[in-house]
């Protein structure tokens, strides 16, 4: 939901920076691989309680992970960096509430596990109305940017992220926030659910 806006700050100090890595010689491909690195050592160090680690490590690696666009877009955006970036962006959203589970297993196992399951339904939905855009040539006008057609919803990237940071800033509360964003990813997962259904169909469907 606030992916858009958020971008459209953001874009201005991401291409300085890519245009600094292409300056380097460093390609896109290199800058996903290198926030996903990151973003597993961060969830290491929430497995083991250090949550101030993981949260500044957690939020370098969504850097990076901002910056690899930037950069494909200055050199040659391909095929194989967009499945790189959606494949590992989604391993990286799995591993943070799995690394609360293994951080406190009697408090947090549970809240964790429903919300992977909803991480999955969020997960299916964008990626299989992703494959379906692409056969009927759709296009996204929201992000016109990105490598495959990105359905926006209730809960996307920027959300995700902020609860993530409250989690590690405050994870005695793991529990109630992971429930609460639970039940968000779930409303997200109906509106995606429908939008695909009417788009598909050949109705006129905006989402929410």
């Amino acid at each position: 939901m606030m992916d858009r806006w958020v971008i459209a700050r953001l874009r201005p100090g991401l291409e300085a920076g890519a245009r600094g890595l292409v300056r380097l010689g460093i390609g896109a491909d290199a800058v996903t691989w290198a926030g996903f690195v990151i973003g597993m050592v961060a969830a290491a160090c929430i497995s083991r309680q250090a949550y101030a680690a993981g949260l500044v490590l957690l939020l370098v690696s969504r850097l990076l992970d901002g910056l690899d666009g930037a950069v494909a877009r200055l050199t040659q955006p391909t095929d194989r960096g967009a499945f790189l970036d959606i494949t590992l962006d989604f391993l990286f959203y799995a591993s943070i509430p799995l690394a609360f589970a293994w951080a406190d297993p009697g408090r947090n196992a549970l809240a964790a596990a429903t919300l992977l399951a909803t991480f999955v339904g969020t997960g299916s939905t964008f990626l299989a109305f992703a494959v379906l855009a692409e056969r009927r040539g759709l296009r996204s006008t929201a992000y016109p940017t990105k490598g495959l057609y990105y359905l926006g919803g209730l809960t996307e990237a920027t959300e995700t992220l902020l609860v993530f940071a409250a989690m590690c800033l405050w994870p005695q509360a793991f529990p109630l926030l992971a429930l609460a964003f639970a039940v968000l990813c779930g409303l997200t997962v109906l509106t995606r659910v429908w939008f695909g259904w009417r788009a598909l169909s050949g109705g006129d469907a905006r989402m929410p």
